[in-house]
């Protein structure tokens, strides 16, 4: 009962929650599992790759003739000296992806701690957040007791609130949102690269099982079971990075997305436009940072807070300055169109052709005058 109670009141009063408990990180060790088995599977293939491709290339074995031994070598150094450095940089994204924390709401700012229903505050919005309630009051986190920030939402597997959060992926132990997502983007176009080269140069080696009868079997399985894996995630990868090479361009996380996909009301139309548009080389520049000698390496941090998006180059803060241009050349034209009063402002000429209201040519009465 005791139980039930700290956890109700814990949602009513939000300063009232295990704070720890909710920060702690890396909690549940068998939500490790799908770590352990990205790791088994990097290192099997890897180690196929090496010992069942590379290394028979480099020897320069019975399977090969004495005038291609040489060029069989060049080779063999040519794909590790590729499949070197992109296992390596797959491996540092992987890494960083699971220990760069994605972000959250900051813990000693007034202005994101959740005020009662009673205060004016909650019903009130900065004027830099566009998500709200269809009230027009903050949106909030009951969780954690605080306001959310735009593109905010709350994790349950993480148990906190995600800046900018994208989605929870349970192979790296984290969710991907602000501060994390280009180790994951990077993990994403490393794993293509690495998965492709794999793919494509060990379908010599499996040439070579089936041309040699005499392959052992232990030889012969290892090289199908690295060729049809690299197969299988080159193309599971690939479909994956494309998706997130479009998200990326139209400014939209993969929940913006899921929500953009929901069926449409009647009389509306379903878009994917973003309101945090900021053009292909602005959308680029908030993902992979400022820098652009840095895009491809696993280092630096996007710039701002993951607090706020909406800026002077984005697409809503455009349309509402061309909204406002509309709105001006409109009252402009309306007040240029606008006739004369009655009686007054007509000219012979235009009487003459008829372009004014026959009205405005009526003389104006005339009065007797006054005896002096």
């Amino acid at each position: 009962m005791d139980s039930k109670q700290a956890a109700t009141g814990s949602l009513l009063d939000p300063s009232s929650a295990l704070d720890p408990a909710k920060r702690q990180r890396f909690g549940e060790p068998i939500k490790f599992l799908p770590v352990a088995f990205v790791v088994a599977t990097i290192s099997s293939l890897g180690s196929i790759y090496l010992c069942q491709h590379i290394g028979p290339l480099l020897s320069g074995g019975d399977s090969f003739q004495a005038p291609l031994n040489r060029a069989a070598k060049q080779r063999g150094l040519m794909e590790l000296a590729a499949f070197v450095p992109l296992t390596t940089m797959l491996i540092i994204c992987y890494v960083r992806s699971i220990l760069t924390h994605p972000g959250e709401i900051p813990d000693d700012d007034p202005k994101w701690e959740y005020l009662p229903r009673d205060s004016k505050s909650a019903f009130t919005a900065p004027l830099s957040l566009q998500e709200v309630k269809k009230s027009g009051e903050r949106r909030h986190c009951k969780w954690c007791g605080k306001y959310k920030p735009d593109r905010c939402h709350h994790c349950r597997v993480c148990k906190t609130c995600i800046l900018k959060m994208d989605h929870h992926c349970p192979w790296i132990y984290n969710c991907v949102g602000y501060f994390n997502y280009k180790y994951f983007f990077l993990l994403l176009f490393y794993s293509v690269l690495d998965c492709h080269l794999i793919a494509w140069t060990m379908a010599e080696s499996v040439k070579r099982c089936i041309d040699n009868l005499d392959t052992p079997f232990s030889t012969m399985f290892l090289t199908f079971f690295g060729e049809t894996l690299a197969i299988f995630l080159a193309v599971l990868v690939t479909m994956f990075f494309g998706l997130h090479i479009w998200l990326m361009m139209r400014s939209m996380t993969t929940i913006e997305f899921c929500e953009k996909s929901a069926p449409a009301k009647e009389g509306s139309a379903k878009t994917y436009d973003s309101v945090y548009d900021l053009g292909a080389w602005g959308n680029i520049r908030a993902i992979l940072g400022s820098n652009v000698l840095l895009w491809l390496l696993p280092m630096g941090q996007p710039d701002g807070d993951g607090l706020t998006f909406v800026c002077d180059e984005t697409r809503l803060a455009k349309d509402m300055e061309n909204a406002k241009g509309i709105r001006r050349k409109t009252h402009q034209a309306t007040q240029r169109s606008r006739h004369p009063p009655y009686g007054f402002g007509a000219t012979e000429t235009g009487v003459a052709s008829g372009s004014l209201d026959p009205r405005l040519s009526m003389s104006r009465p005339s009065f007797p005058e006054r005896p002096a």
